[in-house]
């Protein structure tokens, strides 16, 4: 079933790493919808997942030429979704104007392939650690979470739980204290101050210790935090995104950012990330109402959710209803 929500299908979404899409066409669904992506040397492009002569899946199909090839009959699409060959026609015989695929808007950035549904061309999310070269950047994901995209986002933008469900690793419950903070907006931006987190070793030397997260709002399903110690000003950010994939399903990738050295391979990193992750996990799906309340009377909520209440007024404003209510 299509997930009907404008708001998103006029956004960019994550639809996978730029690295799985090889040789083969790959078939992703997003919002409910079958979309098939491949590459030539063009680059890579997103189709909806149907031939218009017989429903087939294209992504069952290969690439030839640069064309995707229909695997049910052999049409063959160029970069543009125009078809191009009908094996089946007598010699002479022109395409039918109607055959073409419908083409969707399609970026590749941050390591990953993004997807605009309605072709509006909006403007693009801006992570400039990515281009930074004093930055190491590490790509996450995929993670499945059985949940809706905005309970996901708002658990990655709440500091209260880092000293329960990440005890011992990104806080003690010695230590549950969040002293008050703002949220600020300049333009399209919303961010918070910078919230002191006590950690019990937040830079692997075993020192514990204050740090400070600055947390930020970039698109409905895509939002960030740096993580800044305050001695060395050594600074770690991670990028969540998240793909919705259908009711109540989701898949979260993300980009991990640092500006000094980790001592760790990237693969150590990720691992640490997918533990981490998987904490969060059944607290996430497993939430009532499912759907993220936006009448901030539903809940009860403390100075320390700011971030949170920012974030749920944001989604009104924009008029999110994918995993709202």
């Amino acid at each position: 079933m299509i997930l009907e929500d404008n708001v998103l299908r006029s956004d960019w979404i994550v639809a996978c790493k730029s690295a799985d899409i090889k040789e083969e066409p790959v078939q992703v669904i997003v919002m409910g919808e079958r979309i098939v992506l491949f590459r030539n040397k063009e680059g890579i492009h997103i189709f909806k997942d149907l031939c218009i002569h017989r429903g087939a899946a294209l992504s069952l199909g290969c690439v030839k030429d640069g064309n995707l090839v229909c695997p049910y009959h052999g049409w063959e699409y160029n970069s543009e979704g125009t078809c191009t060959k009908i094996p089946q026609l007598p010699e002479g015989r022109s395409i039918p104007l109607k055959a073409k695929a419908i083409k969707y808007a399609c970026k590749e950035a941050y390591g990953f392939v993004w997807i605009n549904f309605n072709n509006n061309n909006p403007k693009f999310i801006s992570y400039s650690e990515f281009a930074d070269d004093s930055y190491r950047n590490v790509l996450w994901g995929p993670q499945e979470v059985h949940a809706n995209p905005p309970r996901i986002v708002e658990n990655f933008l709440d500091v209260g739980h880092l000293s329960f469900i990440h005890e011992g690793f990104l806080g003690v419950q010695e230590h549950p204290v969040i002293g008050d903070y703002n949220v600020n907006t300049e333009e399209d931006r919303i961010f918070s101050d910078e919230i002191a987190v006590f950690q019990p070793d937040p830079d692997g030397t075993g020192q514990s210790k204050d740090v400070y997260y600055t947390y930020e709002i970039v698109r409905p399903l895509t939002v960030r935090f740096t993580k800044r110690d305050p001695d060395t000003d050594n600074r770690m950010t991670i990028l969540l995104t998240i793909l919705p994939v259908a009711e109540g399903k989701s898949i979260a990738y993300g980009i991990m950012s640092f500006n000094y050295e980790t001592g760790t391979t990237d693969q150590e990193i990720i691992d640490f990330q997918d533990m981490i992750f998987a904490q969060d996990k059944p607290i996430v799906e497993n939430q009532k109402p499912e759907d993220l309340p936006l009448d901030l009377q539903v809940e009860l909520s403390l100075k320390c959710d700011r971030m949170s209440i920012a974030y749920r007024q944001y989604l009104k404003k924009l008029g999110v209803s994918l995993g709202t209510e």
